[in-house]
């Protein structure tokens, strides 16, 4: 199946795009490249082989939960560009 520049013009439309003309054949020409390698990648033989999620392994590596002294208010506020004498003040970002 290969892309034409009306598919790509359409691509374009629903991505609010506005292309050139030099743009279009340019995708076109690019998005027809990708599509032939993505022929050439469904030669392999991938009977034997399971479907992946991701490439390699992941597992989590999470600390060891703790119980220790908490930061001292004045050492978390030092380098706040405003707070009062406990609390980080911020913009209001809520109308009521």
């Amino acid at each position: 199946m290969a892309v034409t520049i009306k598919d790509v013009e359409h691509i374009a439309k629903l991505a609010k795009l506005n292309l050139t003309e030099d743009e279009k054949t340019g995708f076109t020409e690019q998005f027809n490249e990708i599509l032939s390698f993505m022929d050439k990648l469904n030669e392999l033989d991938t009977t034997n082989v399971e479907p992946l999620s991701h490439v390699i392994e992941l597992q989590n590596v999470l600390r060891e939960d703790r119980v220790r002294e908490s930061l001292p208010t004045e050492e978390a506020l030092k380098n706040a560009p405003s707070h009062t004498d406990q609390f980080f003040k911020v913009p209001k970002v809520i109308d009521r």
